[in-house]
């Protein structure tokens, strides 16, 4: 992500910025002991005081991003360069050959030997042919650009730099140096030179380059897998809002903005209010992260803590200092698998995304964490006396516009957004610099997310 802004530390945690070799061996180390204490069963009803023991957004942030690094380390897998994109490369890009792999012509011209003029052969060369005949003092010969030299050129005279006599000689129009616009083999790398090392992010360039290099795939570190399991008995899958169901906005929401963070999702289940299901479900999934949307809270039908005090998981955070998305939550369900609970209302759970899901991602991948920058609000934005929020705005030049449908059922603030502005408790007036986190579209464009 490019900084835009002032570049800004008030909420760039230490462990935001992971070392790449320690992201990509997913080190174990014990968890911090500062601030509430991430480790832990999950307590029961009787020890329910979330919203004092919610855990502050930064620090949330911050364990999020620590969690995935206790962790086995994730094997390293080969990916065909088509597949490649968006992930990190484990191991060095090494040259497989000289680039070019021969002397190669610059330019569409002649390829020229000795003094001018020349007498020019019958037949060119194109790219993509064999080696041609060796040149003769005198002599030149038609070339299109990225054919090979013949032997014995001094240089390639460009097609505007020459001119044909009444003879069919050909004469040069300036002076014609020696080794003009000739690539010589080996000019880019030699075989075995470290083209790029390791953690480098797949862009289409670096596809570009293995693909010259020789590769057919890339050695990368895997795509972390995510399960979606969507709760709540009232939610409609097709058709308008009636009879007390809505329809579900993150089944089809959640998808494609995990693979924007980064995420292969392996599964998209509706189990409803069904604890015995989501039992079923949390337990036979092998993803390295389960995302489960609502239920977090601790009404009657709410199973996401039960369910995790059932299976024994260990509650890293438990609730958060942020507005909205209070009641979400991560939880380590095994050694390699951790669990991220949304709140169920859409901004909430986006709130709950960014929060927690994105971090623990982006550690999982490699990916090192965007640099934090800064934009002047255009209006002054009223905060939480205690929390955090997380406000949808756009950018207009150098200035940021909040938006006013952010409240933590509704997604239309967010659907017109190019960031969430970050609101310290107290809020922020009008013209001061504010923390922003990009939307994943508003960097990468729609198109070319890597999935």
């Amino acid at each position: 992500m490019t900084a835009r802004g002032s570049r800004i530390g008030a909420h760039a945690q230490d462990a935001d910025d992971l070392d790449l070799e320690e992201a990509l061996a997913l080190v174990r180390e014990p968890r911090p002991d500062r601030g509430p204490a991430p480790g832990g069963h999950v307590p029961g009803p009787a020890s329910d005081d979330r919203h004092h023991k919610a855990t502050p957004w930064p620090r949330a942030r911050e364990i999020a991003a620590r969690a995935a690094r206790s962790g086995a380390r994730r094997t390293p897998v080969p990916v065909p360069l088509g597949d490649a994109l968006g992930l990190v490369l484990a191991a060095p890009l090494d040259a497989l050959t000289d680039l070019p792999s021969f002397d190669t012509s610059a330019m569409d011209g002649w390829a020229v030997a000795g003094p001018g003029p020349w007498a020019v052969r019958a037949e060119g060369v194109l790219a993509g042919q064999a080696q041609p005949e060796p040149l003769s003092d005198g002599e030149a010969v038609r070339i299109a650009t990225g054919a090979r030299i013949p032997p014995d050129t001094t240089a390639v005279l460009r097609s505007e730099h020459g001119r044909m006599d009444d003879k069919g000689r050909l004469h040069p129009t300036g002076e014609v140096g020696h080794g003009q616009d000739i690539r010589p083999r080996g000019q880019e790398c030699r075989t075995g030179d470290q083209l790029l090392p390791v953690g480098t992010l797949v862009t289409p360039a670096v596809l570009g380059l293995a693909a010259a290099a020789g590769y057919d795939s890339v050695t990368t570190v895997p795509r972390p897998r995510a399960d979606i399991l969507v709760l709540g008995d009232e939610l409609l899958t097709e058709g308008r809002p009636r009879e007390g169901l809505i329809r579900d906005a993150l089944g089809p929401m959640l998808p494609p903005w995990l693979r924007a963070l980064g995420a292969e999702v392996t599964g998209v289940r509706r189990l409803g209010d069904d604890a015995e299901a989501l039992h079923r479900a949390v337990t036979s999934s092998d993803a390295d992260l389960i995302i489960t949307t609502g239920g977090t809270a601790a009404g009657p039908v709410d199973h996401v803590h039960p369910t995790l005090r059932r299976i024994g998981a260990e509650l890293l955070v438990d609730g958060v200092k942020v507005r909205p998305g209070h009641p979400m939550l991560l939880a380590r369900t095994k050694e390699n698998q951790h669990l991220v609970g949304l709140p169920g209302n859409p901004l909430a759970a986006v709130s709950g995304l960014l929060t927690l899901a994105e971090p623990l991602l982006r550690t999982l991948a490699a990916h090192p964490a965007p640099e934090p920058y800064a934009l002047p609000l255009r209006e002054t934005v009223h905060g939480h006396p205690y929390d955090t929020r997380l406000i949808p705005v756009v950018l207009r030049g150098d200035g940021a516009v909040p938006l006013h449908y952010n409240g933590p059922a509704m997604l239309r603030g967010v659907a017109a957004a190019d960031a969430l502005a970050v609101v310290p408790p107290g809020g922020t007036q009008q013209g001061q610099e504010t923390e922003l986190i990009d939307l994943p579209w508003a960097t990468a464009g729609i198109g070319v997310c890597f999935t």
